[in-house]
């Protein structure tokens, strides 16, 4: 299995769901921390960013400006609900359609992840994007895209057809640890 990608973008819910050792560095690996209630501690957080940057993977948290701060993280990552602008730190975000992706622009996002790129399992979400879509709504805008939604291991090759140069991991990582071995 070859994917022709430079970055990846891996969401976790908690600094024990992502082993650093086992990933092979080939790419530029960046992980948003989504701490979604969970009784994790700022010190694990700290020591995992720690050992993010001595295998010089960027670290984001999502949607809380002084947790990054206070641990050094890389940056921050604002949900598609999040309309705050944030200054002196670097920003991705997240949006699902043309007004969404507007408004992370005007927040400073340099990265934008779009989301739902194939068709998901889930039933109370409708719609997707697809290939040519995706390539068509991406390309009269000057950010880098991101694409998410509908990853799994039988559509990663098809991944070469989107005109990015990163995707995004979510639940496939929740659901198999194992691809990230995979992958990278």
């Amino acid at each position: 299995m070859f994917i022709i990608k430079n970055n990846y973008y891996l969401y976790i819910e908690n600094t024990k769901s992502l082993n650093l050792n086992l990933i092979q560095y080939r790419a530029k690996i960046c992980i948003i921390y989504r701490n979604n209630n969970t009784h994790e501690s700022v010190q694990d957080l700290i020591k995992f960013r720690k050992k993010c940057h001595t295998k010089n993977y960027k670290l984001y948290i999502a949607n809380n400006y002084r947790l990054a701060k206070y641990c050094k993280a890389d940056g921050l990552y604002l949900s598609s609900y999040n309309k705050k602008n944030y200054y002196n730190i670097e920003v991705i975000g997240a949006a699902h359609n043309y007004k969404e992706i507007n408004q992370k622009i005007r927040q400073g996002c340099k990265t934008i992840i779009l989301s739902r790129l194939f068709n998901t399992a889930y039933k109370y979400k409708r719609g997707f994007y697809g290939i040519v879509k995706f390539n068509l709504l991406i390309k009269n805008f000057l950010v880098d895209f991101v694409p998410l939604g509908g990853i799994n291991g039988l559509n990663l090759l098809k991944l070469n057809l989107v005109n990015t140069k990163s995707f995004a991991l979510f639940s496939e990582l929740k659901k198999k640890p194992a691809i990230a071995n995979r992958l990278f």
